[in-house]
């Protein structure tokens, strides 16, 4: 999935984006297989030889993505109808995934961000097309949650997962 070129491309990037390619790839074999998300991290930390920061930012990406996925699934469907989930190109899904995670659960950061670092993975995992739909996609619930500038809109109530220490926080401690 990746080649010689995107590992050198990926050793030249910061710790997040660096997090985001290895969850994004990790989201995608999780996707395709029945394998334990540890198990595809630890394998995928090693093939990549992933620095610790972005090691730690990636497994918190996906644990965290899998734990809400059906949220994050409903918001898919509901902003892409003409584009059903088990239709999606794997690669996509797993772009729209991540973002999305980061985009309702991550309060650090900005939904602008999320969109700018999916649309950037989706240029160098995705089809030619990849960028568009899900610059699109996203976009599109961005705008529906009313989380144009600073970050996604939560709910009142509404909680952020943190899958490192496998603990829900309010929105209201979140400020």
């Amino acid at each position: 999935m990746v080649s010689d070129e995107d590992t050198l491309h990926a050793e030249s990037v910061g710790p997040r984006r660096r997090a985001r390619m290895v969850a994004v790839q990790a989201l995608y074999e999780l996707d395709a297989t029945s394998h334990e998300p540890e198990t595809v991290l630890r394998y995928r930390f090693e093939d990549d030889q992933t620095p610790p920061a972005a090691a730690e930012y990636a497994r918190q990406l996906v644990l965290g993505t899998r734990a809400h996925q059906p949220v994050i699934d409903a918001e898919i469907t509901a902003a892409a109808p003409a584009w059903p989930l088990e239709q999606m190109s794997r690669v996509d899904k797993s772009i729209l995934r991540l973002a999305l995670f980061e985009m309702l659960y991550e309060p650090d950061v900005p939904p602008k961000v999320a969109i700018n670092e999916a649309v950037e993975l989706a240029k160098l995992f995705g089809h030619e097309s990849s960028p568009k739909f899900v610059n699109g996609v996203l976009g599109t619930i961005a705008r529906r949650r009313g989380a144009g500038t600073e970050r996604a809109a939560r709910a009142p109530g509404q909680e952020r997962h943190d899958a490192t220490t496998d603990t829900r926080v309010s929105a209201e401690e979140n400020g």
